[in-house]
């Protein structure tokens, strides 16, 4: 178990890009750095050691493998595309992890396992071509499943997302800010990188 912030974010840097990355899935990897600042916030709260984490979207499995190292009881990291949970898979077992995260290829919305904690990195926007409602997509889902949400959105629909997690029965408990670099990953990318402004909410639901 790691134990050390600095550590975790040394170790998830290992964790590749996808193979061959998607553009209509807005496929990107979590840089490292806002991944284990992420997650050490998400130990420090309670929401990881000897709980259930899912992450929905996981990509190549960041915060899967992540919660995984930081202790958690058992993480699950699901996906849409297989290309990426077996990338994933590799990872897991190379850094050890593999009896405590595993990796499931499916959409979200089929997803039914209940989880103590969820972080995600849901499809944001930032990619034209993705559908402009997918984050709620995944808000839906994850706060379906589990009690605790970490979600990324970007910065400028802070306010319609908390108004939508309202309407859910559910309220914003912290709030993280990060500038998100995505490097050149598609041919039509005409720039080395952008950026954005990303916030993280940790969404709780209110207890009846």
């Amino acid at each position: 178990m790691i134990t050390k912030k600095r550590h975790l974010e040394i170790t998830l840097q290992r964790i590749p890009r996808h193979p061959k990355p998607k553009a209509n899935l807005e496929q990107y990897l979590t840089p490292a750095t806002i991944a284990a600042d992420v997650l050490w916030n998400a130990y420090a709260l309670g929401d990881i050691e000897g709980k259930k984490v899912a992450d929905l979207g996981c990509g190549t499995g960041i915060f899967a493998i992540g919660a995984a190292l930081l202790g958690a009881k058992e993480s699950v990291g699901v996906d849409i595309d297989p290309d990426a949970t077996v990338v994933a898979e590799v990872q897991a077992r190379e850094m050890e992890v593999s009896d405590t995260a595993r990796f499931v290829s499916t959409d979200i919305q089929y997803f039914s396992e209940n989880a103590d904690t969820v972080i995600q990195n849901p499809p944001f926007g930032a990619q034209k071509a993705h559908r402009k409602d997918a984050d709620r997509i995944f808000l839906s889902k994850s706060m379906e499943i589990a009690p605790v949400v970490y979600s990324f959105h970007l910065a400028e629909t802070e306010k319609f997302v908390e108004k939508f997690v309202e309407s859910l029965g559910a309220s914003v408990t912290h709030r993280f800010y990060y500038r998100f670099q995505i490097p050149h990953t598609y041919a039509f990318h005409t720039k080395e990188k952008v950026e954005f402004n990303v916030v993280v909410l940790r969404i709780e639901k209110q207890r009846t």
